[in-house]
């Protein structure tokens, strides 16, 4: 299955939203995200399957919880951003 990313500026954030998604049946990593992968080369990412991004998003959404930008991870292991 293929691999969608959700970033995060910190740890804190990124925690809640694993939390909040694993409660709701999402499987998700908790992850640093790639120094190649954010402008900033600081962060947390949270990895899900991509069938699954859309509820996730609107999970987060409902939550309260903002996300700072969400990805799909190609074939060549490239992200490639996702407007949700």
């Amino acid at each position: 299955m293929k691999k969608c990313m959700f970033t995060f500026r910190s740890v804190t954030p990124v925690q809640r939203a694993e939390e909040i998604l694993r409660r709701s049946g999402v499987d998700c990593t908790l992850q640093r995200t790639p120094k190649w992968m954010e402008e900033k080369g600081c962060g947390y990412s949270l990895r899900l399957d991509c069938g699954e991004i859309l509820a996730a998003s609107a999970l987060l959404r409902q939550a309260g919880i903002s996300f700072r930008k969400a990805y799909s991870i190609g074939d060549n292991g490239g992200p490639e951003e996702l407007r949700l």
